[in-house]
């Protein structure tokens, strides 16, 4: 990793980071999701930017098994790397290689040229979701406060 490379804890802001979720579906989630970033970031359509994670959905799921999913994309408007991490109260289908329901998500946005970056932080992103002890002490967390710490410390 190089010396300019992004990280997941520089990307994530505790504005971003949502404990213990209520959520119905994968779509409602993605909804809340989209919401949440362009509240965050206005240059953002919420629209456009939930229509982008629901067309990378349609291409494949980005539940990685383990109750993870790694929704991503690129949008145009975007300026910098945005992360958002999400702690469901109850796993949801989302369609993910091992069938399980998802509970942990970690949602990636990038600028529609940023594709070496992007890349690298998934890959950052599957390595550090395969750790099954750090997704138990995600898991674990009481609120979005101590998550985010979770995150930052590891």
């Amino acid at each position: 990793m190089t010396e300019t490379a992004l990280s997941i804890q520089a990307i994530l802001s505790p504005e971003l980071t949502l404990c213990g979720v209520p959520g119905s579906s994968k779509k409602r989630i993605l909804e809340l999701i989209a919401a949440k970033v362009a509240k965050q970031s206005p240059e953002l359509d919420e629209n456009t930017l939930f229509n982008n994670l629901i067309a990378r959905e349609r291409l494949g799921s980005t539940g990685i098994g383990q109750g993870i999913a790694i929704p991503h994309c690129r949008l145009q408007n975007c300026k910098h790397v945005l992360g958002a991490l999400l702690t469901l109260s109850e796993g949801i289908p989302f369609d993910a290689i091992d069938n399980q329901p998802v509970d942990i998500l970690f949602v990636l946005i990038v600028p529609q040229e940023a594709t070496s970056e992007h890349l690298d932080l998934l890959s950052q992103l599957a390595e550090r979701f395969n750790d099954a002890r750090f997704c138990e002490r995600l898991r674990q967390c009481k609120d979005a406060t101590e998550l985010y710490r979770t995150v930052q410390d590891s």
